[in-house]
């Protein structure tokens, strides 16, 4: 449990520092950095809450293979089902994804604190830059930390670029994205009732 708090202090005192810069940053346009001849599975986040529709993503697994591999696992399993955006920072990103701490019906002091019960992934680094409807993959400090958590991003955040695994870019819902609740102070901690991922299911 130690060493859970630590991987989630670690997170969001990283995302806190990283995200300060960029609270006034919001795009208007979407990136359409997704290839033409993507083929990949598509991830679809029914998201409740505040927000509500849907979010489709193309998943890059020519980017990022293994990390891809465990996103669709734990979505066919139904393991993202219910799980809270706990860290939201307004022009920066929407964090979720804890799917051993992070249900609705959790322990909100936990929420952020897990990943699934499979080991963590070798980071798949890339050029693909950090621009808005980007999904990467959260970690600790340690850069072979990613598990189940990833992050979706509001506005371009350079800085993050070859620093974390991108997995994936949005195709469509971006009304949504924009509608998910904030979370309050530098780490954007949520207060109060979370939007959620009622449901995540993969295209292929």
């Amino acid at each position: 449990m130690r060493d859970k708090l630590i991987f989630a202090g670690l997170f969001a005192l990283g995302f806190g520092i990283l995200g300060a810069s960029w609270m006034n940053l919001m795009s208007v346009n979407a990136d359409t950095s997704v290839p033409d001849e993507h083929s990949g599975p598509v991830m679809v986040i029914e998201v409740e809450g505040e927000a509500n529709g849907e979010i489709r993503i193309a998943l890059r697994d020519d980017l990022a293979p293994n990390h891809v591999e465990r996103i669709v696992t734990l979505a066919e399993r139904g393991d993202y089902n219910d799980v809270v955006f706990h860290r939201v920072i307004d022009g920066f990103m929407a964090q979720t994804g804890d799917v051993v701490h992070g249900k609705m019906d959790g322990n909100r002091r936990a929420w952020g604190t897990g990943g699934s019960d499979m080991p963590n992934l070798t980071a798949e680094f890339s050029q693909q830059p950090f621009e808005r409807g980007v999904v990467g993959m959260a970690r600790s400090q340690h850069p072979d930390s990613a598990n189940s958590q990833f992050f979706i991003m509001f506005a371009p955040a350079p800085h993050l670029n070859g620093q974390y695994t991108v997995v994936g870019q949005m195709l469509d819902g971006y009304d949504v994205l924009d509608a998910i609740k904030r979370g309050t102070g530098g780490n954007g901690a949520i207060m109060g009732v979370p939007d959620r991922m009622a449901r995540v299911t993969i295209e292929r």
